[in-house]
């Protein structure tokens, strides 16, 4: 399959072939298995994204203690792995430098 430019934000979940359609903070190189793959897992976070809310209202059970956050913690790791794995050589030096891919990201203080 042929690979094609694509920008990406995933704040916004949206991957766009056109540089000026949005803001974005990621490109990549690409084919559309790989594009279909990154978009399942933009789904998969809103999805997370809507338990940890749910769960957010459950103000007894602390952050730390809840597979809701964890599951949207290790989607949220897999868009970014994904992305590194597509991404220019700028935007899997910037995915390197957060820490994501190595789990310092998550860890905490």
């Amino acid at each position: 399959m042929e690979k094609r430019r694509y920008y990406v934000s995933v704040q916004a979940g949206t991957i766009m072939e056109n540089q000026g359609d949005s803001a974005y903070e990621f490109e990549i190189e690409a084919t559309e298995l790989e594009v279909a793959y990154i978009r399942s897992l933009f789904e998969d976070r809103t999805a997370y994204e809507f338990n940890t809310y749910l769960r957010g209202h459950v103000v007894a059970l602390p952050y730390h203690f809840d597979a809701e956050n964890d599951e949207y913690d290790q989607c949220l790791q897999q868009i970014y792995a994904a992305l590194h794995q597509c991404g220019t050589d700028e935007t899997k030096n910037h995915i390197q430098s957060m820490g994501i891919l190595d789990g310092t990201f998550f860890k905490e203080t």
